[in-house]
């Protein structure tokens, strides 16, 4: 059975209708009561009336013990005096039914009306009481790591919504400084580990570059290069992820489909001494952003792509209007429920699927980072026949 879900306006419009409705029936009902207890008594009236108008002989007519008023009263003995007040009754009759008739229908009909004007007046009302909320709602939904930087200042009376509003302000202020020494620490540690590494590997490298250097040294130094290399391909990965997780200061048109040919005719070395086939299919699309950002997601991908692959694959490049890109390989199968993980930093599968250890893991988050940098968003799934097949979607420019 499907539940319905109603909005809090909605409700509080529901609420607003049902007490006025609810209010306006006990009212109804006490004024009907009211006004038919005020009506005088049918024959007790039409009696009086009759003798008025000297309709009936004249004279008291006695009540009988024990009769209150409101109970019949006797009628009079003459068969034509009789008559004429039961003649008069009747008609004080129906004239007493259709007062109240009336007043009921009519009543009923303004009822109708001002709860439906109840209804309008509480959906307003509601509207501008929850005014407050929906700015909340509105800066919460654009918030990103990006652009903290968004406040509601919400101006009123100091009420309730405001320091909602005032408190989530200050929240978001200690955010955005947790996120600010966050990204500082890591952008100015990276920058510190590069010194030292390059140190090390030009010490390594004049090492071996001795003619001397014995066969133990030279595989040592080989190792040790190969240690380097990884970390220095970890640091530029913290670097490039902090970068972007700053978000962009400024954005240019980029020829995403130019940017994506630079990159193949880079990475086709290493393509082919792999054993894999690069099929590019680049049609003309234009990417508000950080070219060189743009430019680290491509290459992480294809690298990704050609990494994790067989002998005699294949690498299928495709940028075009919507997907804005999308990069699949062959290889082994990829479990689904893995698929989500390899975008956490350091979150590689086994090792045995490439028997390459030179990757940090740092590749797939450093593209979702820049797709958020650039307002779009990254999709992964096994391929069909294995491998994966990343869909990046990006807005074009306006």
């Amino acid at each position: 059975m499907t539940r319905v879900r109603l909005s809090v306006r909605s409700r509080l419009t529901a609420l607003y209708g049902g007490f006025f409705l609810l209010a306006g029936v006990i009212l109804l009902i006490i004024n009907y009561l009211l006004v038919s207890g005020s009506l005088p008594d049918t024959t007790a009236y039409a009696v009086t009336a009759a003798r008025r108008l000297g309709a009936v002989e004249q004279g008291p007519v006695e009540v009988p013990p024990g009769v209150v008023p409101g109970q019949a009263v006797p009628m009079p003995t003459s068969p034509a005096d009789s008559a004429t007040v039961r003649l008069l009754s009747t008609s004080i009759d129906d004239y007493r039914a259709s007062t109240l008739s009336t007043l009921l229908v009519q009543s009923g009909v303004a009822l109708v009306v001002l709860a439906g004007l109840a209804v309008l007046i509480g959906w307003a009302m509601a509207s501008r009481a929850l005014r407050p909320l929906h700015a909340i709602t509105s800066t919460a939904r654009r918030l990103g790591a990006e652009s903290l930087d968004r406040r509601i200042n919400l101006n009123g009376p100091s009420d309730e919504l405001k320091e909602l509003a005032d408190t989530f302000d200050g929240m978001l202020d200690r955010l955005a400084g947790s996120f600010d020494s966050q990204r500082r620490f890591v952008a100015n540690a990276s920058h510190e580990l590069r010194t030292p590494l390059a140190v090390q590997r030009t010490l390594i490298e004049v090492a071996m570059a001795d003619p001397e250097v014995t066969p133990e040294v030279r595989r040592l130094g080989g190792q040790l290069l190969y240690t380097n290399e990884r970390s220095e391909r970890m640091i530029e990965g913290l670097l490039t992820l902090a970068r972007s997780d700053r978000g962009l200061v400024s954005r240019t048109p980029v020829r995403l489909d130019d940017v994506a040919a630079s990159v193949l005719r880079a990475m086709s070395g290493k393509a082919a001494e792999a054993g894999v086939a690069l099929e590019p299919v680049l049609r003309p699309r234009v990417v508000p952003g950080d070219p060189v950002l743009l430019e680290r997601l491509i290459t992480n991908l294809v690298q990704n792509a050609i990494a994790y692959n067989v002998r005699d694959g294949t690498v299928r490049v495709h940028v075009g209007p919507d997907p804005a890109l999308v990069v699949a390989n062959s290889g082994p199968a990829v479990p689904a429920e893995l698929v989500p993980g390899l975008f956490e930093p350091f979150r590689r599968l086994t090792p045995e699927r490439t028997g390459d250890s030179r990757h940090a893991g740092l590749g797939l988050s450093i593209v979702r980072s820049v797709a958020g940098a650039h307002g779009g968003t990254v999709h992964a799934e096994p391929g069909a026949g294995g491998g994966l097949v990343v869909t990046v979607r990006l807005p074009g420019t306006n």
